[in-house]
């Protein structure tokens, strides 16, 4: 790797994580500081051909004389656990984003999250050639989502309506860009001194918030060095008080080389982060893994203490391999040192989130439990010789992303690939394909209905067969009642005098039980009692088994007669989103059969709202995919089951799920 000076580093080595909407360009950002880290990467036709990001991308490269680790993470929100995961492992995070605030539907989301985490961040406003509107206007749009003040290194300098070029606010320098080359220095047009002085005021007066000797000079109207500025800006970035604002067009490499100065004047030391993350000093190695792939085969991990050595043994276990990625390819290294992110070879069993080097040391270093999954689809083998290779090859996908869940129902019979979201899970069958080669057939979940009853019968069944031999011979008098819902299922025995001898009645009772399973719609019965009240019997003929049969024949006519009724499980949803999208979510829960309970703020997010409803399962398979497109992908739920109620509306067919 080789930068683009020869001086010695003066730091460890530091890692930092590209994130930011979909559309954002962050793998364009990636590709533009890689070559002028003096490690571009080789894009292959089918990566330019890709319209998004689904997997995280790793590289190293070293930019004058520093050591870097870039991250590259999905912009999909149904990808947001591997950046969660992802931003565990980093110094610092530059959102990427367009200058356009209607572009920029997920920054609250993520802009919260690393409040809340602590870790330091930038904003990179990228494609700043098409800027149409003020930049204060942009960033006011931007400090909407932001508790921490948001401060403009550079005003962009147009002409004729276009961005051609900067001025560097603290430097007060004026830059021209420069198609695919650095940026020219220029004098300062003289129409931008006056927006220059605004913007550094601006800058020093949020600097002095935090810093007593700056707010002293200010008063005294003392005009602080471009030093004390640097050096403020500095710590404040470092403790997460303040974030920094950039901007340029990563396409035409504007504004990358002014980003790289940035992240190495003010991105933490490697070690300044394990300190703020509770990682204990010592010269033990300690790895964190917050990536695995290729079936467990390649772990992805941070280095958090000590020096890493290729063929080291981590409580037992051994790892085979280290390595970089310059230029988008897999270098192999003896060894990576702290504040490094590498990848790590033969690590089976190794799950994303472990910690190697201290026995015992679950929860020492914070990792992002999996979100609750979203979107369900029904799998099996198109071919049924494979069903052990899928549920194997499944539950080695889950091991690598914890953000899927496999789940086999019992009630239907369905094996359910839960996940994040429809891209989520074809991202997910798409791996099944081309790494276990196996092709399988997918549906929606069927839904676990119930039948019931809602009046009572009398119901009297008589077996009689003659069959040569000992015959058959049972008689049977039911009474068949509904009970509260959730009551379940109720035999009892009212014969007298034995009518019924004592040693059929248990055959009659787990006939009773057994005939529930299938009701008149093909579905199980729930909440029923069954009372038998009369009955005969014969010395040589009746049996067990006949008594079985005339037990289930009453049954099914009787059931059939108290007027049944289909029962569908109801689930309590709770969806959170901005309050100025509450009103569409009711709307759209209530379109969806959904009961409204009501909603209130939720604790703890200004500006947000749980909504609560109990509604239909059948209604909430797509239920996502309709309130990303409505609450321009914010808007998330969780759900469980309340109860059954009867199913209105649209009814399914008889015996399907």
């Amino acid at each position: 790797m080789t930068g683009s000076s020869s001086k010695p580093s003066a730091t460890g080595p530091r890692s930092i994580a590209l994130v930011g909407p979909y559309g954002s360009g962050k793998s364009t950002l990636f590709d533009a500081l890689m070559a002028a880290g003096g490690a571009p990467v080789k894009r292959t036709s089918d990566a330019r051909s890709r319209t998004m990001s689904t997997e995280l991308r790793l590289g190293h490269c070293a930019y004058l004389g520093d050591r870097w680790s870039i991250l590259d993470c999905p912009g999909s929100v149904e990808f947001g656990f591997e950046t969660a995961s992802a931003l565990t492992a980093v110094d610092l995070a530059v959102i990427v984003c367009e200058p356009a605030a209607e572009r920029a539907s997920s920054l609250p989301l993520l802009m919260r999250a690393l409040e809340e985490s602590g870790l330091p961040h930038f904003i990179f406003v990228n494609k700043i050639d098409m800027l149409a509107t003020p930049v204060h206007d942009m960033v006011a749009a931007l400090q909407a989502h932001s508790k921490r003040p948001l401060l403009l290194r550079q005003i962009p300098i147009r002409e004729d309506d276009a961005v051609i070029g900067f001025v560097d606010v603290v430097a007060e320098r004026a830059y021209r860009y420069r198609p695919k080359q650095s940026s020219e220095l220029i004098e300062l047009p003289s129409d931008m001194r006056e927006p220059e002085k605004e913007a550094l005021a601006g800058l020093t007066e949020a600097l002095a918030d935090h810093d007593d000797a700056l707010m002293e000079k200010l008063l005294e109207d003392m005009t602080p060095t471009s030093a004390e500025i640097y050096q403020q800006l500095h710590k404040d970035q470092a403790n997460d008080s303040i974030v920094e604002v950039l901007f340029g067009a990563a396409a035409q490499a504007h504004g990358i080389a002014r980003l790289w100065k940035a992240l190495r004047h003010d991105a933490p030391d490697s070690r300044v982060t394990a300190e703020r993350c509770g990682v204990p000093a010592g010269n033990q190695p300690l790895v964190q893994i917050f990536k695995t792939v290729q079936a467990g085969k390649l772990a992805y991990g941070r280095v958090w203490r000590g020096v890493l050595r290729d063929g080291a043994t981590f409580d037992g276990i051994r790892v085979g391999g280290v390595s970089r990625f310059v230029g988008g390819e897999s270098v192999r290294t003896p060894e990576a040192d702290a504040g490094e992110l590498v990848a790590l070879g033969r690590l089976e069993g190794v799950a994303t989130g472990a910690i190697l080097g201290a026995v015992g040391a679950a929860g020492m270093l914070p990792f992002p439990a999996p979100p609750p999954p979203l979107y369900v689809l029904a799998v099996a083998a198109k071919d049924r010789k494979d069903d052990a290779k899928l549920s194997a090859a499944l539950h080695k996908l889950v091991d690598e992303d914890p953000s899927l869940s496999l789940e086999h129902n019992i009630e239907t019979g369905d094996m359910l690939l839960k996940g994040q979201g429809e891209i989520h899970l074809n991202v997910a069958l798409e791996r099944l394909a081309s790494i276990y080669n196996l092709q399988v057939a997918v549906s929606s979940p069927k839904i676990a209905y119930k039948e019931t009853i809602k009046r009572s019968v009398s119901q009297h069944s008589r077996l009689k067969r003659q069959t040569g031999g000992h015959g058959q011979f049972a008689d049977v008098k039911l009474e068949i009642e509904p009970r509260p819902r959730g009551a379940g299922f109720l035999f009892t025995d009212r014969i007298v005098g034995g009518a019924v001898p004592k040693q059929y009645i248990p055959a009659v009772r787990d006939a009773a039980e057994e005939a529930m399973q299938k009701g008149p719609f093909g579905y199980p019965v729930v909440d029923v009692g069954v009372t038998l009240v009369d009955g005969t019997f014969h010395a040589v003929d009746s049996s067990d088994m006949a008594f079985k049969s005339a037990t289930r024949m009453a049954i099914i006519e009787g059931l059939a007669k108290a007027e049944p009724v289909l029962l569908e499980p109801i689930d309590h949803v709770t969806v959170t989103v901005p309050n100025n999208f509450t009103a569409a979510t009711q709307r759209l829960l209530s379109g969806r059969r959904g009961q409204i309970l009501g909603y209130m703020e939720k604790s703890g997010w200004p500006g947000w709202d749980d909504v609560e409803a109990m509604a239909p399962a059948a209604e909430l398979q797509d239920f996502i995919i309709e309130l990303r497109s409505d609450t321009m992908g914010l808007g998330c739920y969780r759900r469980h089951f309340d109860h059954l109620a009867e199913a209105r509306g649209q009814l399914p067919e008889r015996g399907a799920h």
